[in-house]
């Protein structure tokens, strides 16, 4: 399946509403799958990482910040989430756009109990206006090729029956792309 084709599966999960599993109503799918700038940030170890770097997997990244009040709350779900279907066809990529450094989203995530979630930070911010964000959260569904098939403002349940069994469908559609 080309990406095409799994932008096309997706709208048609969306446009299936109730006969099949989907994400919230507020999830926007472009007609094609659209190619994302580059961007780059530092994971927990202070290695430089980009999106290439998770080529072949379908990503979640999810735009967010300590300080960010809807953020704080979405953050144990999307943990939940990577637990569930992480692993070598999926990932969700939480990139923090704290200032005050990685410490700060340790320290965070230790108080809530996140852990499988990776920390990635990038403290300049650059990454949320490179990729149009207007605010935070922001999430970016992303095909193995890299390529942006869907994009939601704002908070979500991610680990809800609903959400974990479209992005498994998803999972499934990449994988067959491969």
């Amino acid at each position: 399946m080309t990406s095409s084709n799994l932008a096309i599966a997706l709208a048609l999960l969306l446009v299936a509403g109730s006969a099949a599993a989907g994400p919230t109503s507020d999830f926007v799918v472009p007609e094609t799958p659209t190619t994302l700038p580059a961007i780059s940030f530092t994971d927990g170890a202070g290695k430089q990482k980009t999106l290439e770097d998770y080529s072949g997997r379908l990503v979640l990244l999810n735009i967010w910040a300590t300080w960010c009040a809807p953020c704080r709350k979405e953050m144990p779900t999307l943990d939940r989430l990577e637990a569930t279907l992480g692993g070598p066809d999926f990932e969700v990529v939480a990139l923090s756009m704290d200032r005050k450094g990685p410490d700060v989203v340790k320290k965070f995530f230790a108080e809530t109990g996140v852990t499988h979630l990776a920390l990635n930070i990038d403290s300049s911010a650059k990454a949320m206006f490179t990729l149009g964000a207007p605010g935070l959260p922001m999430t970016l569904l992303i095909d193995g090729s890299g390529r942006e098939i869907g994009r939601l403002i704002g908070p979500a349940e991610w680990d809800s029956p609903e959400m974990t069994e479209f992005i498994r469908s998803l999972i499934a559609a990449n994988r067959e792309g491969k």
